[in-house]
């Protein structure tokens, strides 16, 4: 026996196009007028109801429409159902154990831009590459990202659109198999205990990479706005900032915000950093200054222990870390 069908007037066609997108509810159907996801553009054919590409095999309810003399009209319920697929979760979403007694394990993130077929001398690369041979030396694991080398996009803004809209694992990464920012989520919320960045100076602040970069981690941050979870825990920050230009302390203070944001802690003294300041358009000797500084080598090498020497003991003292937090004065929190 075919259910009983019911034409509903939505409004005139001027009307609805002022309203997309928008829902209304027919009897016990939320029909959605619009035929894209208004947060991540997915789209679903307005005949079939089915997704896009590679999800093709789901489909949404589909609503006969007819466009009368006096406005557009809605049939419920829909002619084809939906067909809801599950699929595998992200593995992002996975628990990812660490085997009791593992070594400590240190991940390294160079921001700096260059051409690797023509490279450069990097200050802030070279000094990276001391404070990992550093972490090998004491036994650690190690990884080391250079943001250069993943291709991966700008964050699309979908925050702006609606504070859930900012999902993890983050959209982008989720519907373009070919954005490669995935290892570095990998990386930061599931692997390292310990995360050494390095940055140049670009106009007094840090690199457009390492900007790049962070656009996209609103997604971890996002979810103690949204879930009160907080994916960061016990792990390690500390910084590496060169430049030829001053403006260390301003490039510091905003790595140090971001990332204690994010949920990562810091060592006593946790960046070191090298200027020849606003008057010194020398690059040649900033270099120069850099190859053959053994204090600031050492200085790179300091860096590593101090962070893994403080992981060491944050790791000793988890039960006491692990307190739930009031979020009266953090992000998004009101007072009531």
């Amino acid at each position: 026996m075919r259910p009983m069908t019911t034409w509903h007037r939505l409004g005139d066609r001027a009307e609805l196009l002022a309203r997309v997108p928008a829902v209304f509810t027919l009897d016990r159907w939320s029909v959605a007028v619009f035929h894209y996801c208004p947060w991540h553009a997915w789209e679903y054919s307005v005949i079939t109801g089915k997704g896009p590409e590679g999800y093709d095999e789901e489909q949404v309810p589909v609503f006969a429409v007819e466009e009368r003399d006096d406005g557009v009209y809605v049939q419920t319920p829909p002619v084809m159902p939906r067909k809801l697929v599950k699929h595998k979760p992200s593995h992002l979403l996975e628990v990812h154990s660490k085997p009791p007694g593992a070594s400590p394990r240190v991940l390294v993130i160079s921001t700096t831009a260059m051409d690797d077929v023509n490279p450069r001398f990097s200050t802030s690369d070279a000094l990276l590459a001391h404070a990992l041979d550093q972490a090998k030396r004491r036994g650690a694991d190690t990884q080391h990202i250079k943001l250069r080398d993943l291709k991966f996009r700008h964050c699309e803004g979908n925050y702006s659109k609606a504070a859930r809209a900012c999902t993890w694992p983050c959209a982008i990464t989720e519907r373009d198999p070919d954005d490669q920012l995935a290892a570095v989520y990998e990386g930061l919320v599931h692997w390292a205990d310990v995360v050494l960045i390095g940055t140049p100076i670009r106009w007094g602040n840090a690199s457009s990479l390492y900007y790049k970069m962070i656009e996209r981690l609103n997604c971890v941050q996002n979810q103690v706005t949204i879930q009160d979870k907080v994916l960061i825990r016990n792990k390690v920050a500390a910084f590496i900032i060169t430049g030829g230009q001053d403006n260390i302390q301003a490039v510091a203070g905003a790595m140090f915000t971001f990332w204690a944001e994010l949920g990562f802690v810091f060592p006593q003294f946790p960046f070191i950093a090298h200027s020849r300041g606003w008057d010194a358009e020398d690059m040649q000797n900033n270099v120069r200054q850099v190859k053959m500084s053994d204090t600031l080598k050492e200085a790179a090498c300091e860096l590593l222990d101090r962070a893994l020497d403080f992981w060491t003991i944050i790791d000793r003292h988890k039960a006491e870390m692990d307190k739930p937090m009031e979020r009266a004065g953090r992000k998004a929190s009101t007072l009531p």
